[in-house]
């Protein structure tokens, strides 16, 4: 055996589709620390789309646009009220044929001298027009009345037989175009199979409803009427195929005017009749309904168009339209998982492209990619972040305040001095008396052959190169958030919650021995966890606690060891305080006694050698300069940054303080 093989230029639809984590992460993190809610962000993010290093994912909303566009485009195709007409107008004229028929011939009588011949032409054109006058107005009974008429025109007698063969053949079209070629130009031996074959469909769904063994198996049955539904493989394809088409058919004709419909389907009885396949074709039908409840029996589509379209043809166009309904549901009523999880990439590609379903794929990976990463879990119906997902969130925010402060020209700053430790550099120097002996024993012994010493080598104070340690100190930090209403009033929430990880992260991977412990406050402050801190949200009590968050700061850095601080993050001046009896006091402007009692648990802090950094975001919107006055009483740092730049000054703050440290 040999392969072959069928190559074709790189278009970018040859890739699976993956997007990064980090890339996922970036798009996701702004969305989720502002409304602390996952889900909802990932909904959001699905719904909006994207772009990434590779292009822009159009998301759900521009595929339900796509939908809509496509349903327009086929509901001005045509109409199938227009087609009905130009049959009754196609009958209107057969019979003013049949007038001029019977004109001519009375005509041609009276010509002919023959008195006798003239009165009986006379009296039975007479009966013809009589006849034509009373026929019934509706279309299908004026038509089944005329089926009986003894036609004097040829003409019009061919354009009649004409126009319902037609109108035969729509029909058919209707319920069975691309369902079985044999209903095309059925001969009356194809039409008693089509009846067997529908008795033997009607049976078998019959006994299965029952829980009865089938008989004929459906294996017997392809192999006599599978010539008829080619590319059917078992009972349920068959039972889709015929179903979908069925209730197309059936939704199609819906559209009609009601007294269109009405008369279609007289003339779909009629004729079903008139091959004996009438009372089969009802069995299958209450059958098919039966088997496939969910097909969309009873559904009408909309014709916007002028033109005349086939019955065929417009019941392909109402499938379609059905299909694409459905789409739409799911894109405007579930939730974004649901429609992803249901839409079916098939027919995305089949009624809006290869490009849309290709969009459609890099959407249904999104959630698939931050699951198989660990970043994220299930819980029921909603999506959290796990510890991982909590620490690559950090990771991101980390690396997006270093590129700023690259970017600003402002970093960190390397210090000269070294100490004792464990944490090992990548730089050696020249051991000097009075170095700890941590020998680079590489360097050291390289020294010694270069120096020209043999082997076995031997050793000189002048070969020893030691290793330089960083100096080692433990630091304890609290980090104090504000939570007020006024924090994402004035654009300030999402960056100190990006701070707040990315200061976490840097903490933990870098000063492992560190402790670090979060506050959050307005009219109460409270201890967070380190993995809540991406969904915590603001309050919506009014208040900014200073004096509880710092009392609690203080009593967790009661517990730690090493030099102490409290970074605060504000934008406003303390406005409530704890009173005498436990309960939080709100007042603004602030009040004498509030500024009074946070200012005593400066002192305290400041008497536990607990330095206060604060950076103070909006100061002008502020009345009372209080953060100056806590730096001046505990000796710590005020700083005033914009949002922007929140990041980037507590980062190089803390590790300038570290380092002197």
């Amino acid at each position: 055996m040999s392969a072959n093989y069928t190559y074709r230029a790189w278009d970018g639809s040859q890739g699976d589709g993956a997007i990064d984590l980090e890339t996922l992460l970036d798009l996701l993190s702004d969305d989720l620390l502002e409304n602390g809610d996952l889900t909802d962000a990932i909904e959001r993010l699905l719904r909006r789309g994207f772009v990434t290093d590779d292009g822009a994912v159009d998301g759900l909303r521009d595929l339900l646009e796509q939908v809509r566009d496509r349903r327009q485009e086929l509901e001005e195709r045509g109409n199938p009220d227009a087609q009905f007409a130009q049959y009754q107008d196609r009958l209107a004229e057969i019979e003013s044929m049949e007038r001029s028929g019977l004109d001519d011939l009375l005509d041609e009588a009276q010509s002919s001298g023959d008195e006798r011949r003239a009165s009986v032409t006379s009296d039975a054109v007479a009966e013809r027009r009589l006849e034509l006058d009373l026929l019934p107005d509706p279309f299908a009974d004026r038509l089944s009345a005329m089926d009986h008429y003894e036609f004097v025109s040829s003409e019009a007698r061919e354009a009649f037989e004409a126009m319902r063969e037609d109108l035969r053949q729509e029909i058919a079209d209707a319920y069975f175009q691309g369902v079985s070629e044999a209903m095309r130009n059925p001969d009356p031996e194809m039409m008693a199979r089509m009846g067997e074959a529908f008795d033997a469909i009607s049976t078998m769904l019959e006994q299965r409803a029952n829980g009865e063994e089938l008989n004929p198996s459906f294996e017997d049955f392809q192999e006599k009427f599978g010539d008829l539904f080619p590319g059917v493989n078992n009972l349920d394809e068959l039972v889709a195929l015929l179903a979908e088409r069925m209730a197309a058919a059936e939704a199609m004709f819906n559209s009609m005017s009601a007294q269109q419909r009405a008369q279609v389907e007289q003339l779909s009885r009629e004729m079903f009749s008139d091959m004996d396949l009438g009372w089969r074709m009802d069995r299958l039908l209450a059958n098919l309904r039966a088997a496939a409840p969910e097909a969309g029996w009873g559904e009408a589509q909309r014709f916007r168009g002028d033109a005349p379209i086939g019955f065929g043809d417009a019941t392909d166009i109402a499938r379609q339209l059905g299909e694409l309904g459905a789409m739409e549901d799911l894109l405007t009523k579930g939730n974004a998982a649901q429609a992803l999880g249901e839409l079916d990439l098939e027919q995305i590609k089949r009624h809006l492209g290869p490009d849309a379903a290709q969009h459609l794929e890099r959407l249904k990976k999104v959630t698939k990619t931050l699951e198989d990463a660990g970043a994220i879990s299930r819980k029921g119906d909603r999506l959290t972040l796990t510890a991982q997902g909590v620490r690559r969130l950090g990771n991101q925010a980390l690396k997006e305040i270093f590129a700023l402060l690259k970017k600003n020209g402002t970093g960190e700053h390397p210090t000269v001095f070294t100490g004792f430790g464990h944490d090992r550099e990548e730089t050696t120097k020249a051991y000097e008396p009075g170095d700890p002996l941590s020998l680079h024993l590489t360097k050291t012994l390289s020294n010694a052959l270069a120096r020209g010493g043999g082997v076995p080598i031997k050793l000189e104070a002048q070969d020893f190169e030691v290793i330089e340690t960083e100096a080692l100190s433990r630091s304890a930090t609290v980090l104090c958030i504000d939570l007020s209403m006024s924090m994402p009033m004035r654009g300030n929430f999402v960056p100190a919650k990006k701070m707040a990880l990315a200061l976490q992260t840097l903490i933990s991977s870098r000063y492992p021995r560190d402790y670090f412990g979060l506050v959050v406050f307005s009219e109460m402050a409270r201890e967070l966890k380190v993995e809540d801190l991406p969904t915590v949200m603001w309050d919506y009590i009014p208040g900014t606690n200073l004096q509880h968050a710092l009392a609690l700061s203080r009593q967790m850095l009661a517990k730690q060891h090493g030099t102490k601080q409290i970074i605060v993050v504000t934008d406003g001046e303390p406005t409530a305080h704890i009173d005498a009896w436990g309960t939080p006091e709100f007042n603004y402007p602030p009040v004498p006694e509030t500024l009074r009692l946070t200012m005593a648990e400066v002192l305290r802090c400041t008497k536990a050698d607990i330095s206060i950094t604060t950076f103070a975001l909006d100061l002008e919107n502020t009345m009372f300069p209080f953060v100056e006055q806590i730096a001046t009483v505990n000796g710590g740092r005020t700083f005033y940054p914009s949002p922007d730049d929140l990041g980037g000054f507590v980062l190089v703050d803390f590790l300038r303080q570290r380092r002197k440290r």
